[in-house]
């Protein structure tokens, strides 16, 4: 009879923390390495977490729009995606273009990433923002997020950076 007790009471934790941890937030996250962010996303996608961007998202980050389903991501008014080339550094440490890395990227980028990129002038050094109404047909508006991030998990793996999404951190 405890262990059925046990069980039970193990099930209803599970359970509240599954349901707790059902919206990540991406907030200030300025990229890093490629399969660091790969990994991290297949994760979400593979849970089936929703995935709030309320602020930068930029550079690896941007991986977000291929990996994870479309219909389980959306954008704040403060949400801004940035993307360039992927880069590497050479002996002295000094940044060089990958063309490997940039190939990777493009073809993780949905189509309506990749035409948007292309009429930005294409991934290069430069950073390209996509904000605002450019966002339309690309990911859907979360509209009011106070009462969806009060249920968004912390989630701090390195080199990947995600900003809490409670409701004490929320900027409205």
């Amino acid at each position: 009879m405890q262990i059925r007790g046990l069980l039970l009471g193990a099930a209803v934790v599970a359970l509240s923390v599954t349901s707790a941890s059902a919206t990540m937030r991406i907030a200030e996250d300025r990229g890093g390495q490629i399969g660091h962010y790969l990994d991290a996303f297949a994760t979400v996608r593979s849970s089936g977490e929703r995935v709030i961007v309320d602020g930068n998202c930029l550079s690896a980050c941007t991986l977000v729009l291929g990996v994870v389903p479309r219909e389980r991501i959306c954008a704040t008014s403060r949400a801004r995606f940035g993307f360039h080339a992927a880069w590497m550094p050479d002996r002295d440490g000094r940044p060089i273009t990958s063309p490997l890395g940039t190939q990777a990227l493009w073809s993780i980028y949905p189509v309506s990433v990749r035409r948007w990129i292309l009429r930005h002038g294409g991934l290069s050094r430069k950073m390209i923002f996509m904000q605002g109404s450019e966002l339309n047909g690309i990911v859907a508006s979360c509209g009011d997020t106070r009462d969806q991030t009060r249920s968004a998990r912390r989630i701090t793996p390195r080199p990947v950076r995600y900003e809490s999404a409670s409701a004490s951190s929320d900027r409205h």
